[in-house]
């Protein structure tokens, strides 16, 4: 566990995502779920060695598997977008993990057993603030990334988890991704209102200002891909010289290489032809 401030820990050693805790005097406020069952149960105990109140709430930064299938086994109240819950409305009741070609984390771990999603008991469309103590703490809906994508904000503590914004040395889920959208919302990372801010991605922990301005150069770079051709759809053919330029962005191990491939595949063929979300009249154009 690493201490960003005295109130705020993340963990980025279990498998796929990084989790976090805010302690604060009502209870922890937990920032997302490892995914396997061994780690669930590491994180908890891990997470008795942090004082504060006896409350627990965890907050999921979005609707992807490799954050809300753990979440059940943290056995507390969930917080996340209306968007995440409308995503499990559309996934069986009950999930039984097989092999799957979107390049997750979760995908490539020995079977994980029968998962029960959790969908938030909380939900909010824009803006949501939580008051457990001295400061506050923001809840930001911040599409592009991802279904139900939020922000958490902590300004007192100049600390803010980005979940999949901004993912470090390795390539972002596209298949779900609003480009236009979610370069915007980078660029205002770039301003004065997150000067001196720690920022945390949901998959790397700390990034720097530099990551954020490398991964709007990608997101740049695939919207004059996807701007080449007819509805922005990448023709079969030219998806692997794509995969291929991509991934010389990052610097990854070998071993990554057949998972990152297979989730830039996955993204680039079926980023424009996924079908449309049914969103609240508050979110039609």
């Amino acid at each position: 566990m690493q201490e960003i401030t005295p109130h705020i820990f993340i963990d980025s050693n279990y498998h796929g995502v990084t989790v976090g805790a805010i302690k604060a005097p009502h209870g922890l406020i937990l920032i997302d779920s490892p995914i396997r069952p061994e780690d669930i149960r590491s994180w908890r105990a891990s997470l008795l060695n942090i004082s504060g109140g006896i409350e627990r709430l965890l907050i999921n930064l979005d609707a992807h598997p490799d954050r809300t299938m753990g979440t059940r086994g943290m056995e507390c109240t969930v917080v996340g977008h209306d968007l995440i819950t409308l995503a499990f409305r559309n996934r069986p009741t009950t999930f039984k993990s097989q092999n799957s070609e979107t390049g997750s984390a979760w995908e490539i771990l020995p079977s994980l057993g029968p998962i029960r999603w959790n969908p938030p008991e909380i939900s909010f469309n824009e803006k949501m603030q939580i008051q457990w103590g001295s400061f506050p703490i923001n809840l930001e809906y911040r599409p592009g990334p991802n279904e139900g994508a939020i922000w958490v904000d902590i300004p007192d503590e100049k600390v803010l988890f980005l979940g999949d914004a901004v993912v470090r040395e390795q390539p972002p889920f596209l298949s779900h991704a609003d480009l236009s959208i979610w370069i915007t919302n980078l660029k205002e990372l770039l301003t004065k209102r997150y000067r001196d801010y720690f920022f945390i991605s949901g998959r790397g922990g700390l990034v720097t200002m530099e990551d954020v301005r490398t991964q709007i150069k990608i997101l740049e770079k695939l919207t004059n891909i996807t701007n080449q051709y007819p509805d922005n759809k990448v023709p079969t053919d030219m998806v692997e010289k794509n995969i291929h330029d991509l991934l010389k962005y990052y610097n990854y191990p070998q071993t990554k290489l057949t998972e990152y491939s297979q989730r830039l595949r996955w993204g680039l063929t079926h980023m424009h032809c996924q079908e449309p979300s049914i969103l609240p009249d508050s979110y039609e154009d």
